[in-house]
């Protein structure tokens, strides 16, 4: 037995929306699967992609959600050790403060220069203070020496600054002949001291 489709297609002429109750079989068919898809179509976009929206947004959230508790189990189940390790750096930091001179201190760390120097050998052209220079947690104070001596003195020098209690950096080093003689050289250099800013200053 064959199939007529021009039988088949007949069926849907002349067809009234009023007498749905008179339609062919088929007709009826095709009408029952198209509301049944329109009313899918409707369903999932009213109902399910939304859902399935919130969905993949949960799961993301999920996924975050593990990664801190991993991040704080981690901290939890090392919490005596990073305590250990807090104490440890809190006591490096507070020795390295103690290293910074107080600002009562400033004055006497140029006694502290002069005395390296002259025992040093070195003579003394200028030994200034600069502006003090703030930066986000300390401040720089900065000062400006020039001495004469020879190059071995320098070495000295700079070598005994190193051991000073209180901690000092040497920048832009010039060593020039000195206009005494050949063998005299003169040294111009910056050194600079450093003081903790405490919050608020």
């Amino acid at each position: 037995m064959e199939f007529d489709v021009n039988k088949f297609t007949e069926q849907f002429d002349n067809l009234e929306l009023d007498n749905l109750g008179e339609w062919p079989i088929a007709a009826k068919v095709v009408l029952t699967i198209f509301a049944a898809i329109v009313i899918a179509g409707l369903s999932y976009v009213g109902l399910v992609s939304d859902k399935l929206t919130r969905l993949d947004r949960v799961k993301a959230e999920e996924i975050t959600l593990k990664q801190e508790f991993e991040s704080k189990y981690h901290v939890a189940a090392n919490l005596e050790l990073f305590q250990q390790q807090m104490a440890e750096a809190e006591n490096i930091f507070a020795n390295q403060l103690r290293s910074l001179p107080e600002s009562h201190e400033t004055p006497g760390l140029l006694d502290d220069i002069t005395f390296v120097g002259t025992t040093s050998g070195l003579d003394f052209v200028k030994l200034n203070w600069q502006p003090e220079i703030t930066k986000e947690i300390y401040i720089e104070l900065p000062i400006d020496i020039e001495v004469i001596g020879a190059y071995h003195e320098f070495g000295g020098f700079v070598s005994k600054i190193a051991g000073l209690p209180r901690i000092v950096t040497l920048h832009d080093f010039t060593i020039d002949i000195a206009q005494l003689s050949s063998e005299t050289l003169n040294l111009k250099l910056q050194a600079k001291t450093y003081r903790y800013q405490e919050a608020g200053q």
